[in-house]
């Protein structure tokens, strides 16, 4: 959603690399590009305004004249006013002293309320609540019914004892959930409330009675992030006729201009508690504003990612692959089989893409992210499966003859096979080095990534290499001599770039906090 801003603030920061001092004409020149960048995502003018004039009175200050690297000083300071829109610190949830804690979901009909609440369910299922759903939306067709899907995929109760589709009392079954909740022990209910294609009286005026009737811990505002400036003021007219406590973003994963989900905040002065960015019940998490904004300035988003590996890697399981990989053996004891539980690990953690595009500087190479065949991976997967135990724990064993039978259990090329053999064993030998403490040399290729067993582009016929010498003992010396070459080449750094003997070498404190 914020492809097209991050493309334009990063085109902006650009321009004022390689300054040593930064004069009156910069400090203008780069408000303004920040301005028009902002206004093309379409985020609220008066927003707009204010941000610009205080990223302008600070880089007319002492942190910036002052400053070894002005670009860098400029760059922190729009991150910091970024934050500050988006809401400044994270907001969590408030629950009551007294079970259950009340939610109540409000928003216009189409803004994704009763798939959220699923989502929202799951999330505290996770985090060790026993949440329950109410059906309270019985004007739209099929609500209920939607409702009780969604709550049985999240694994999560619901109480719905209307029909709806016209029948029934939303307040009175607001009211009765209650204490149904407290029968039940449930410790949080969430509230599914009906909307309306647009602001009027009785959608105001029903979400107010179920208000009252309830007393909700929380009333969340949810929004569909995609229909622009119209969330703001739809946002404005829920806050002054019925109230809320925070706001949720639905739809993030969506292409359009996501300007409304910057204007939000400061407008209603309310903050963004929670951003759903996909289609699945687990596309949810809580919104914390300064990793927004460090993956809109395409600085990546490193805490998220890491806390996306803890939920999903088993200690047990890690400590287990590193001492296959530390063993002397050079880690000859990692298998296949251990290849295809780390992918299969990973694949847990959500697209390939996805988790790229929380690296730092990942937003120069979008285009390639973005055509990553997923399906790779499960091509993968499909060969290590189609061989047997003996040929996963051992894949020297794997010949030419071994190979065709793999290929067509697998339904991929011949090559394929031989192809994913070869990787393996230089993962193996990569990850083997870095268990050791040996730096990373080259990254082999991985699937997904333009080197898994996917179509297979047609090979560039290879000029003909140095021919060989007829005489043994000439021919030994030069495959020695080859083979130092590669030794050396292999112990390259990570990007083709000399390794460098340094015993001493420390990672910079910036990493260290995220090791």
């Amino acid at each position: 959603m914020f492809d097209t801003l991050s493309d334009r603030l990063s085109a902006t920061f650009k321009n004022l690399r390689g300054k040593g001092r930064l004069s009156e004409a910069d400090i203008d020149a780069t408000a303004r590009e920040i301005r028009i960048a902002l206004l093309e995502a379409d985020v609220a003018l008066p927003v707009v305004r204010a941000f610009i004039a205080n990223v302008k009175e600070r880089a007319r200050g002492v942190e910036v004249s002052q400053a070894l690297n002005p670009a860098q000083q400029v760059v922190k300071i729009v991150n910091e006013e970024l934050v500050s829109i988006l809401g400044g610190e994270t907001r969590r949830l408030r629950f009551a002293k007294t079970a259950p804690t009340v939610i109540m979901l409000a928003g216009l009909q189409g803004a994704g309320k009763t798939t959220l609440a699923g989502k929202l369910g799951l999330w505290l299922k996770s985090q060790g609540h026993s949440p329950l759903l109410v059906a309270c939306d019985l004007q739209r067709p099929n609500a209920v019914n939607q409702l009780s899907v969604v709550a049985e995929r999240a694994g999560v109760s619901v109480y719905a004892p209307e029909p709806g589709n016209g029948v029934g009392d939303p307040v009175q079954v607001a009211k009765d959930s209650i204490e149904f909740a407290k029968a039940k022990v449930h410790d949080i209910v969430i509230v599914d409330t009906a909307g309306r294609l647009g602001i009027d009286q009785e959608l105001m005026r029903q979400a107010a009675d179920i208000r009252d009737a309830v007393s909700p811990d929380e009333i969340l505002f949810v929004v569909d992030a995609m229909i622009g400036q119209d969330a703001v003021n739809t946002a404005e007219a829920f806050r002054d006729g019925v109230g809320f406590d925070g706001v949720v973003l639905s739809k993030l994963d969506g292409d359009a201009r996501g300007g409304a989900a910057l204007s939000i905040a400061h407008v209603t002065g309310k903050q963004v508690m929670f951003a759903s960015n996909g289609e699945k019940l687990e596309d949810f998490d809580a919104f914390h504003p300064d990793r927004m904004a460090s993956r809109i300035l395409d600085m990546g988003d490193l805490l998220t990612l890491i806390e996306q590996a803890e939920k999903t890697f088993s200690q047990e399981e890690a400590a287990k692959m590193a001492s296959k990989l530390q063993s002397s053996k050079g880690g000859k004891d990692f298998t296949l089989d251990d290849f295809l539980a780390q992918m299969e690990q990973v694949r847990k953690m959500g697209s390939i893409s996805k988790l790229l595009g929380m690296l730092p500087g990942m937003g120069q190479i979008k285009d390639q992210i973005n055509n990553i065949d997923e399906r790779d991976i499960d091509r993968t997967a499909a060969i290590i499966k189609s061989m047997t135990p003996k040929e996963r724990a051992e894949p020297t064993l794997i010949n030419g003859s071994r190979r065709a039978r793999i290929a067509k259990g697998s339904g991929v090329e011949v090559s394929a096979v031989k192809s994913l053999v070869e990787r393996f064993f230089e993962a193996r030998k990569m990850m083997s080095k870095m268990a050791q403490g040996g730096g990373m040399p080259g990254m082999p290729g991985m699937p997904g990534m333009g080197g898994g067993p996917g179509r297979q582009k047609k090979q560039v016929k290879q000029a003909k290499g140095k021919r060989k010498s007829g005489n043994p003992m000439k021919r030994k010396a030069e495959e020695a001599a080859a083979a130092e070459r590669r030794e050396q080449a292999a112990q390259g750094g990570a990007f083709g770039l000399p390794a460098q003997e340094d015993k001493n070498f420390e990672l910079p404190d910036e990493f260290k906090k995220f090791m």
